[in-house]
């Protein structure tokens, strides 16, 4: 597969695609929208080809999931990019003017990045979501998925090509690389020059691949190790629900509840209650000393248990005696994605989502919302786990960079 041709074509569309009106951009994604929903037989009979190959290789529930495609997933992957449509343009947003004693005003301008290659695992809608993501910021954008997901990929590329054909656009604003290859994916990161970012988004495996291999600026999204604490003030009733929404709602994805931290004066309430939930539900409890006392159906947890994101149906448990602890055991195993406290005393929740250490941090409520969706982006290009350019649901301004713009009127400099 010749990736120089792909990403010379990918260029040639960004700069079309970076001139286009916010109405034209807008109406191409209504009309790629529309085409999913048109296409969703199309996709699905690609994407069933997926399934079948997946459990035929033993993948996991969780990753099964993830990979799934059924009409209502394909018509939220359309609303996603209707409501792109829907949100502000920022593109050519100009972020204040400073005037200088010289006369001159200063002041930065967004514009898009320009060719963005993304890299990923077998998450079928990442496909339309990246797609809509960079063209609403006028981005040209390279995919790369997992061999898992290549047909419900091809289907979901093919279907939003035409759909952008038929809008007098370059059908190269969204190009897949169809060469599932280690080789090629390697290739890929390595391409200076071509690609203005890469951005991956999968499990620690790849990241990690991502960051070591990559020639071309990086923006890191990271692995879920996600925690909710239960606070000695907690309603647990409340914690129950959250708990099981958390860990349970779908199991695969990086905004699951992988890890619960316990305050030692709730465990004897709260834990035999949760624990008979958590195991009509299928999942598999790992505990220390302390709460297994309480759970009759633990595992005793490791090391290893406290830092790992299980994407599966499994879950540790750790006691602790104060809100510090919590907050310490936290920040020391955590992946830096969403946390979460379940408490009624206000000084305990400021100083949780003070000091703890994520993207994300949430009082009462589960750490599932972390989404661009759910967030008001319409759709996210993933959860940036590290701290520079983006943090977070990545929308459409961590699309963007910005130049300076300067005006004068004659100046010169002495």
């Amino acid at each position: 597969m010749n990736l120089t041709a792909i990403a010379l074509d990918a260029k040639d569309a960004y700069r079309i695609l970076a001139k286009l009106s916010s109405t034209e951009k807008n109406n191409c994604l209504l009309a790629c929208a529309e085409a999913l929903v048109d296409g969703t037989e199309r996709i699905l009979a690609g994407n069933a080809e997926d399934m079948e190959n997946g459990r035929k290789n033993n993948m996991a529930p969780g990753l099964l999931d993830r990979l799934l495609l059924t009409p209502q997933r394909i018509e939220a992957m359309a609303e996603g990019l209707r409501q792109l449509a829907a949100l502000d343009d920022p593109i050519g947003e100009v972020l204040g003017m400073k005037k200088r004693p010289n006369g001159l005003m200063i002041g930065q301008m967004r514009v898009p990045l320009g060719v963005v290659g993304i890299i990923y695992e077998a998450r079928p809608n990442v496909t339309a979501d990246a797609f809509g993501l960079c063209f609403k910021t006028g981005n040209a954008v390279i995919l790369k998925g997992g061999s898992d997901a290549i047909r419900s990929n091809i289907a979901v590329v093919e279907v939003l090509r035409e759909a952008i054909g038929r809008c007098g656009l370059p059908q190269s604003a969204l190009s897949l690389i169809t060469d599932t290859s280690r080789e090629t994916a390697t290739e890929f990161m390595k391409m200076e020059g071509f690609l203005d970012v890469l951005i991956p988004r999968g499990g620690a495996g790849l990241i990690r691949s991502v960051v070591e291999n990559a020639k071309v600026p990086v923006i890191e999204t990271g692995t879920g190790n996600c925690h909710i604490y239960v606070d000695e003030t907690a309603d647990l009733d409340m914690a129950v629900e959250i708990i099981m929404n958390a860990k349970t709602q779908r199991v695969g994805v990086c905004n699951a509840c992988e890890s619960l931290v316990v305050h030692e004066s709730v465990r004897e309430k709260l834990l035999p209650k949760l624990s008979e939930k958590l195991a009509a539900a299928g999942v598999e409890i790992r505990a220390d000393e302390e709460a297994a006392a309480f759970i009759g159906t633990a595992v005793p947890a490791k090391e290893e248990d406290w830092g790992r994101e299980y994407l599966d149906y499994i879950i540790s448990v750790k006691t602790v005696s104060s809100v510090e602890e919590a907050i310490d055991h936290i920040n020391r195993y955590n992946t830096g994605h969403s946390e979460a406290i379940i408490t009624n005393d206000y000084n305990n929740a400021v100083r949780f989502q003070q000091d703890v250490d994520a993207a994300c941090v949430y009082v009462n409520a589960s750490t599932r919302f972390t989404d661009g969706f759910e967030f008001g982006f319409g759709a996210e290009i993933g959860i940036s786990t590290q701290k520079l350019h983006a943090r977070g649901p990545m929308g459409l301004t961590a699309l963007t960079t910005t130049k300076y713009i300067i005006q004068g009127s004659g100046q010169v400099r002495p």
